[in-house]
């Protein structure tokens, strides 16, 4: 199926693992951002880490040298309060197995966290700060029936420190195993993350590209949801896919139109996860290759298996 990627005007651009790695800027990112702004492409950086809230990843991004805004970023605690509006309307009181930011991420946004009597719904996001009494009182909520949402489904977080950090689906995980309930799970891969995206911008899926470094999350929310999958994989091609070399072309600014990238008109559209188009923004070779080499030194995550993969949601 032919598929023209000059329609793209937006890229969605994973935070960890992708423009840096735990609190390692990668070489490549400020070229890269400055590339796309000569370009005139806008970008939103997109996480499924909800240990920390909005003003917590602006703050993080400043100190990294990134000028970014409030509005440029979205977690997946922005997916659980859109779900929660949109599907629970009338749940207001939250039992949250979660840090301090994602509680006053959600207090913003209206709702009642808190470890009181009478919750509506259960939210497990990633509690860097787990204890066995929260963990338990969390299964025994749960095991009351109330709503189950995970924030989304990543086992481990990326880090470039010599540990792994266990994360919410395994939280998640654990809980199912012990309530014998699965739970909700919205972020990366589920396509409505990309939802809040096209609404703050008025665009379509189809109008975004998606560059992250996980399969099994970033390449699959952007497959499902219609948008172009770029796998940061630092050989500036995907596993079987086609290298790409993009050019600035002007778009009609009578349509409110940025310019889109060019010369890309005749690339397929992968059919699988193993086969994604991506770009090549002409960077310097030494900064791919310190990339490569810094994603390579972190610890690895451990192989997907059907207990955590059967709680994402399809």
């Amino acid at each position: 199926m032919s598929f023209h990627l000059t329609q793209v005007r937006h890229l969605v651009l994973d935070m960890d693992g992708t423009i840096y790695s735990g609190s390692t800027l990668f070489d490549c990112t400020l070229p890269f951002l400055d590339r796309l702004e000569k370009l005139g492409l806008g970008y939103t950086f997109i996480t499924n880490n909800s240990s920390r809230g909005i003003q917590d990843y602006v703050d993080k991004l400043h100190r990294l040298g990134i000028p970014a805004s409030r509005d440029q970023i979205y977690t997946s605690t922005d997916a659980v309060i859109e779900y929660l509006r949109a599907h629970l309307p009338e749940v207001r009181k939250l039992w949250l197995m979660g840090t301090p930011s994602m509680a006053r991420h959600l207090e913003e946004a209206g709702f009642v966290v808190g470890n009181g009597s009478d919750p509506q719904a259960v939210v497990v996001g990633y509690d860097t700060g787990l204890t066995y009494e929260s963990l338990c009182r969390t299964a025994w909520w749960i095991s009351r029936g109330l709503p189950f949402i995970a924030s989304h489904p990543d086992r481990v977080c990326p880090t470039d420190q010599p540990m792994l950090l266990v994360d919410c689906g395994s939280f998640s995980a654990c809980l199912t195993t012990a309530t014998g309930r699965s739970p909700i799970v919205l972020g990366k891969p589920d396509p409505r993350m990309l939802d809040g995206v096209c609404h703050r911008h008025g665009l379509r899926p189809e109008q975004l590209a998606v560059v992250g470094d996980r399969l099994y999350t970033d390449m699959a929310m952007a497959q499902r949801a219609g948008a172009v999958s770029v796998p940061a994989d630092g050989r500036g091609h995907g596993r079987g896919g086609r290298r790409i070399r993009s050019a600035a072309r002007s778009g009609d600014p009578r349509r409110g139109r940025t310019r889109p990238i060019a010369g890309l008109a005749s690339c397929k559209r992968s059919p699988t996860l193993t086969r994604s188009d991506s770009f090549d923004v002409a960077l310097p070779q030494n900064c791919v290759k310190r990339r490569r080499l810094a994603l390579q030194s972190r610890p690895q995550e451990p192989p997907e298996d059907a207990a955590v993969e059967s709680l994402v949601t399809k």
